[in-house]
């Protein structure tokens, strides 16, 4: 069992998302302001649709904070739905006498078809209400409030745009982070930004979408997160598992990941010399482990790259058959994205900082930030440096 942990509820078009995170220390100063900084973030990227102009996501907090502190007792996070107001109707938790015609043509690539058939309904609707992407926002949410404990020990995530389409963007190790920040698909090279949202504008006036792959990039991670010793402790596991529970992402991969695959073993580790100076006793030339070996932190930058596909629901929808009839027909429309792969790297920046601020309580404990903070620095101080 994690130490820190969440669950999230509510649909798509219900009357709001809410995240229950439990294991955090008291003393953690945090404010709805803070929460909303990353929210906004989530919200922006070319290539969203026009909902995100709709939608002015705010998390309240509703307990586990007191005069701007965390009290040790479980956070709850509420944000409401504006579009609740349009689909009251339609989204009724309470029997209505009008007719809400069911939806039956499943989108190939979505939950939709598993789901009618896993949970026995004759409607699309309860499926992807709750399979929709707007489930992230409880999660950037809840990943805010972890990111906030880490940013205690110095550590920070960030994230960028590699590709999206067949454009791509190899920035080495040097990123410039503002500049990220800035960009509007969040791609620190200014000329592929420009062909990656022309490329976006082609795939709108055609009617698809695209996808891409997103990079993580965590600094300031300690030596010793994670463990060896058992399948479930090692932090790539656990990392590689919270970055593929995102939507549409199928494909994770850490440090350089699948190109190690095309090299001799003499070329795919990163060899261990003697430092000096701040350096200490040891230093790295390459990264290609991507900051963890053995499934524990190694004190390096921890490095994560995800694929995301094309978003599945297209203006020009895809064949599919009625699962009323048989009959053949086209797939279910309903507004959407047509590239999320900027937002996807916010939400994965979320998923490495629950990851890893779960695997800095299970290192170092305690119930204040004051203890934990005192058994991390005690633990920095013991290492040979």
């Amino acid at each position: 069992m994690g130490h820190f942990r969440f669950l999230t509820a509510g649909e798509s078009h219900g009357k709001g998302l809410v995240a229950f995170i439990e294991g955090l220390v008291a003393g953690l100063p945090l404010s709805e302001e803070y929460i909303a900084l990353h929210l906004k973030r989530r919200q922006a990227g070319y290539g969203r649709s026009a909902r995100m102009q709709l939608e002015d996501d705010k998390a309240e907090i509703i307990s586990g904070v007191r005069q701007g502190l965390t009290i040790g007792s479980p956070i709850s996070l509420l944000i409401w739905n504006k579009v609740w107001q349009e689909w009251q109707e339609i989204m009724s938790i309470l029997p209505t006498d009008k007719g809400v015609e069911p939806i039956t043509s499943p989108r190939p690539g979505h939950a939709d078809f598993a789901g009618m058939i896993k949970y026995g309904v004759g409607d699309i609707r309860p499926i992807l209400e709750r399979a929709s992407a707007r489930e992230t926002a409880a999660r950037v949410a809840v990943g805010a409030v972890a990111r906030r404990f880490l940013e205690e020990f110095g550590i920070d995530v960030h994230s960028h745009t590699i590709s999206i389409g067949d454009h791509r963007a190899e920035q080495g190790d040097a990123v410039d982070w503002q500049w990220v920040e800035n960009s509007l698909v969040r791609c620190a090279n200014a000329e592929v930004e420009d062909a990656m949202m022309k490329a976006i504008d082609a795939a709108k006036a055609e009617g698809d979408t695209l996808g891409g792959v997103f990079e993580l990039v965590a600094t300031g991670v300690p030596i010793g997160l994670g463990s060896h010793v058992q399948w479930d402790r090692r932090l790539d596991g656990q990392i590689a598992q919270a970055i593929m529970s995102i939507h549409a992402v199928k494909g994770v991969e850490i440090g350089a990941g699948f190109a190690l695959a095309d090299v001799k073993g003499s070329q795919a580790h990163d060899i261990i010399e003697h430092g000096s100076g701040q350096a200490g006793l040891w230093h790295r030339v390459t990264n290609r482990a991507g900051g963890i070996e053995g499934g524990i932190s190694n004190g390096q930058q921890v490095v994560v790259r995800a694929a995301i596909k094309p978003i599945v629901t297209l203006r020009k929808p895809l064949p599919s058959v009625d699962l009323r009839n048989g009959k053949v027909t086209s797939a279910h429309y309903e507004r959407s994205d047509i590239c999320v792969v900027p937002a996807a790297g916010v939400i994965g920046e979320a998923m490495l900082a629950i990851v890893l601020a779960d695997a800095m309580l299970d290192k170092f404990g305690g119930d204040s930030l004051k203890e934990t903070l005192a058994n991390y620095q005690s633990y920095i101080k013991s290492i040979p440096c």
